[in-house]
């Protein structure tokens, strides 16, 4: 058995890099395309979809020869796993994509040693060397299978480099039997059992007013209106306003590592409910609150730490009525439903509750009770 980690490292590529990396970005999109077509096309007059290849357009698009055909052949893959999930219902009908919405990125894989990582560079098919900052290294015994390329809406550049290794199990420094729940917060990310709240910060609301401000410089620039050729001073603005998003998003990133981190190495079971956080941005008109948390970030974050350090994550069910039950005596009181009721007494034995800390508690009650079960 084993496990992929990915690392993303900022590279500098060089003016003629730049060029091959979108050249190889506009090829993936073009061949992308092209299958789609011939997709539709081929189930339109036979009722049977097809399945054609990168090397079927060579010949009428020669320009695909000059990337990297590992690239094209992930776009082969990323197509066929595109209908795979349309067909078991996951997914929507693949679309037909766009030089404006992206993706502005690639994948090839490693064949032969033609990707390979160096302390302060990285080797890439067609590329070649590629500076970049290593900040982390790897164990000897890691297999590197593919690396994406990738342009952020800033101008910066990544490579995130996918390693195949043997499961990692670090030393557990929790005491045994430590287990603690962990209910939504909006205005938090969460409550703890204990009453902990982690007090996450607002960044992206933070930077509002800093937005809106880039915004209104953005909306005067020749570009802005529907139609306009896009003048270079428009681009430069949409690139700062890329740089204040993407910051904001590595700040919220950097809390919920530091935050599941030390939650991981602290209890052996931790509890958390299975929300439906696109339900309540749109149906609860929480949007702004739920998006800037990222609490399906953090879950994953704290699954996966919790698998590496040999612990448990319980995730109870979503209808599972956490904020309706008494954590003393039980009964269920319907009256909690409101969200406007932050503190209630219950009807039978009297207790007085905080809503969130109550609903840790049942989680961690009842993410106790999973946890036994067989």
């Amino acid at each position: 058995m084993t496990e992929n980690t990915a690392y993303v490292y900022r590279i500098y590529p060089t003016d003629a890099q730049v060029v091959l990396f979108r050249k190889t970005f506009g090829c993936c999109r073009k061949v992308w395309n092209l299958m789609l077509e011939d997709r539709q096309k081929q189930y339109a007059l036979t009722g049977k979809s097809s399945q054609p290849t990168p090397a079927k357009y060579k010949k009428d698009y020669p320009y695909l020869k000059e990337v990297d055909s590992l690239a094209l052949c992930n776009v082969q893959m990323d197509q066929k796993a595109a209908f795979t999930s349309f067909f078991d219902g996951r997914t929507g009908f693949p679309k037909f994509r766009s030089r404006k919405r992206g993706p502005h990125a690639y994948t090839t894989n490693c064949v032969n040693g033609n990707i390979a990582v160096y302390a302060d560079s990285i080797r890439l098919p067609k590329a070649g060397i590629v500076k970049g900052v290593i900040h982390r290294t790897v164990p000897a015994d890691w297999k590197l299978k593919s690396a994406t390329v990738r342009e952020n809406a800033d101008g910066t550049w990544q490579v995130s480099v996918l390693y195949e290794h043997a499961p990692i199990h670090d030393p557990s420094p929790a005491a045994s039997g430590s287990h603690i729940g962990l209910d939504y917060k909006s205005d938090g990310l969460y409550t703890d059992n204990t009453g902990h709240c982690a007090n996450m910060p607002h960044y992206y609301r933070k930077s509002q007013k800093k937005l809106a401000k880039e915004q209104r410089r953005l909306s005067r620039k020749k570009g802005a209106k529907k139609g306009e050729t896009p003048s270079k001073n428009y681009l430069k603005q949409k690139k700062k306003m890329a740089k204040i998003h993407r910051h904001t998003a590595n700040q919220r990133k950097d809390f919920l590592h530091k935050v599941s981190a030390a939650i991981t190495k602290q209890y052996e079971l931790i509890s958390v409910e299975t929300l439906n956080m696109r339900g309540m941005a749109h149906g609860l008109r929480l949007g702004k609150s739920v998006h800037d948390n990222g609490w399906g970030m953090f879950v994953n974050m704290l699954e996966y730490k919790q698998n590496r350090l040999g612990h448990q994550l319980v995730k109870v069910d979503r209808f599972f009525p956490s904020s309706q039950l008494c954590s003393v005596c039980g009964i269920k009181n319907p009256a909690v439903k409101n969200l406007s009721v932050r503190e209630w007494d219950c009807p039978s034995c009297g207790a007085h509750h905080d809503r969130d800390v109550n609903a840790a508690v049942n989680i961690d009650n009842e993410g106790l009770k999973l946890s036994l079960t067989p």
